[in-house]
């Protein structure tokens, strides 16, 4: 029987399960060029790996994970640990990571917190329970009993998101030079009062952050810099309310520098339907750079965060540990862009 001969599915007596050894005489390879092309494909030529998968596919060949991890103790799994599978935020930032791991074999088992470091710790106990060969987690915070698990599991361990002290590889941006970076171009174009608005500080520290940057630039012009934070989920709604409670508690405020793009595009909208002229009667800036706010109008003035490139280069770096390749810098500091809009 031809290779193209070979039926897409067939009954198998018992339990019986087609073998690699079948993919590799339908792909016209060797056992082990077979295994190469699933499990480290960069070591073979793209042609032969496309055959070998073609092959997978005909004979519906499923390799037994578990049992590879057992025999190795290292999986062909990587953790990767978030917050909100709801943001866009990081669901960019996965994409980063998946689209580089899966180019070398690996695939990514996908936790969510939900803001909640308890729950992380859950989450990484299981994750090393599957022997993954790695773990990526959003931010440099964990309890005292997650940080001891990362620390002694003998995996490389990457924190993404933001620029600190790490555990072992850290890939982000400088949050609060972000803020900084926004305050003082809300100086240049002659703001005076700027009130500053986030959600959930406690869970979302990194607005935190953002803040106490943007407050140290007003501080040293001699500027207060106050700070309303709202009782409710991040988005469009919170946005307008967060406009509202702006006008009411600083009615002489000339621009609100909202904590993320999802507050500055629900108040920019909400300032339209009450008549108000951005940025005339109210100027408004956010963070982090999604498409939304440069599709309205007038478009937002934001800070841009490469999220995709984050999960690239953090995939990157724990590639090159499980490769036992040097990695020549343990933190790298993705940076990050201002966009300045018509909204200030």
């Amino acid at each position: 029987m031809s290779n193209q001969e070979i039926p897409r599915t067939r009954r198998r007596r018992g339990s019986d399960q087609p073998t690699l050894k079948e993919v590799a005489e339908a792909a016209g390879v060797s056992a082990i060029t077979a295994s190469r092309a699933l499990n480290t494909p960069e070591r073979v030529n793209e042609t032969t790996r496309q055959r070998v998968l073609e092959a997978v596919e005909r004979v519906g060949y499923v390799p037994n994970l578990v049992a590879g991890s057992l025999a190795s103790a290292r999986s062909r799994f990587i953790a990767v640990i978030v917050p909100s599978l709801s943001n866009t935020v990081f669901i960019e930032v996965i994409r980063g990571l998946q689209t580089t791991f899966e180019a070398h074999g690996y695939q990514i088992l996908l936790g969510n917190t939900d803001y909640d470091i308890e729950r992380e710790h859950r989450l990484v106990r299981t994750f090393l329970g599957w022997s993954c060969s790695a773990l990526v987690t959003a931010g440099l915070r964990h309890t005292a009993a997650c940080r001891d698990l990362l620390v002694n599991c003998d995996k490389p361990v990457v924190e993404v998101m933001e620029l600190g002290e790490a555990l072992d590889l850290n890939v982000g941006l400088d949050h609060r030079e972000a803020g900084r970076c926004m305050a003082r171009h809300l100086l240049e174009r002659g703001y005076r009062r700027t009130v500053f608005v986030s959600v959930g500080t406690d869970r979302d520290y990194r607005a935190a952050m953002r803040y106490d940057g943007h407050r140290e630039v007003l501080a040293a012009a001699g500027l207060d810099a106050p700070f309303i934070e709202l009782d409710q989920p991040s988005g469009l709604d919170a946005g307008a309310a967060g406009l509202d409670r702006v006008r009411d508690a600083h009615p002489a405020a000339e621009v609100v520098h909202f904590a993320n793009d999802d507050l500055a595009a629900g108040a920019l909208l909400h300032a339209q339907r009450l008549g108000l002229r951005v940025p005339d009667d109210i100027a408004i800036a956010g963070f982090n750079g999604l498409p939304l706010g440069q599709h309205i109008t007038p478009r937002l003035t934001t800070i841009r965060s490469p999220r995709e490139t984050m999960g690239r280069r953090a995939a990157e770096q724990i590639l090159r540990r499980l490769d036992d390749k040097r990695v020549s810098r343990r933190q790298l500091d993705v940076g990050f862009e201002l966009l300045v809009g018509e909204s200030t």
